[in-house]
């Protein structure tokens, strides 16, 4: 199977898939943030017996706080999201001035919706939720940085081994904007959030990515040794062959797991298990038919060709 003369049409299903997500990163809001990244708080109640949506939601208006959004878990549990609340006021003798907003909320919900039986609750100043934002973005450039160097010098032996750490790069980057994409549509679908457990999996799948391209480029560095007379199409896509039933039988078990977890697992890690998910899916297929794509099309100068096309296509369209 000659899949190396078909990368056009790899990169063009990988376009395909893209393309829709950007186009919502572009709708505002890009996401549908949890408090880690928008500041706020987090009420997780689970009241003694059933209890409705519009009764809770009826106390929170009453409350102050119309904003709240409200998610029924159940019949029992109620997920309330609101502003950050208000912590209570202490006098100087030690006394409470003013209770809490959350003992107001909790109070209220006891005596007008139901007993409440347990309770767990979570709040982030906007100040953290800037510096979370800012550390994640520091750390995914950081991580995309060693991966560079690393491939780099572990593939020193080869010419053009800074092509190998690249095309690294870039196959991750690839998986990091499809699984973003798709976050961003859900957001605006089903009111998925991107909270701290997207923020694993992103860099879970990284990795990932990262080992499973390594495997393939270490292949063609084996038969680049032994073929130094062949063209490198040739090579790549031979490695390619011999390398695939190895990555398709990985990527389908983890797949397996994943999928188990995230049908019997608990709702704590639910978003981060449909990252990963997403990720070993899309991992699979860029390791296969992008990565070392990359490698030929830079080796037949057709990413400086690509590269002039996009830069022409604007004076084109002014003309």
């Amino acid at each position: 199977m000659d899949i190396v003369s078909k990368r056009g049409w790899f990169f063009l299903i990988s376009a395909l898939i893209i393309v829709p997500g950007l186009i919502s990163l572009m709708i505002p809001p890009p996401f549908k943030s949890g408090i880690e990244f928008s500041s706020g708080s987090v009420l997780n109640i689970t009241f003694t017996g059933p209890v409705s949506e519009a009764d809770v939601r009826d106390e929170l208006t009453r409350l102050g706080h119309p904003e709240a959004i409200i998610q029924k878990i159940g019949d029992r549990v109620a997920f309330i999201r609101t502003n950050v609340l208000e912590e209570a006021v202490v006098g100087g003798d030690g006394r409470v001035v003013k209770p809490s907003e959350r003992a107001l909320i909790e109070e209220a919900l006891a005596e007008n919706v139901a007993p409440i039986e347990s309770r767990e609750y979570d709040t982030v100043s906007p100040i953290v939720a800037r510096e979370t934002i800012q550390k994640t973005i520091i750390a995914v450039i950081v991580a995309s940085i060693g991966i560079l160097a690393y491939v780099t010098w572990a593939f020193r032996g080869v010419p053009h081994s800074f092509r190998y750490g690249v095309a690294t790069v870039l196959a991750a980057v690839h998986d990091i904007v499809v699984i973003i994409g798709v976050f961003s549509i859900l957001g605006k679908v089903i009111d998925m959030e991107v909270n701290s457990m997207f923020i694993v999996g992103l860099l879970t799948v990284l990795g990932y990515t990262v080992n499973d391209t390594i495997v393939v480029f270490d292949r063609i560095r084996e038969n680049m040794a032994r073929n130094v007379d062949r063209p490198l199409e040739t090579i790549v896509n031979t490695s390619i062959m011999e390398t695939v039933g190895r990555s398709l039988n990985t990527s389908l078990a983890t797949l397996f797991v994943l999928l188990a977890l995230y049908l019997l697992g608990g709702t704590t890690i639910r978003d981060l298990l449909l990252v990963l998910l997403i990720g070993v899916v899309v991992g699979s297929y860029s390791t296969i038919f992008i990565a070392s794509q990359f490698l030929v099309m830079w080796e037949r100068g057709e990413l400086l060709k690509a590269l002039r096309f996009l830069r022409l296509m604007p004076a084109r369209g002014g003309s």
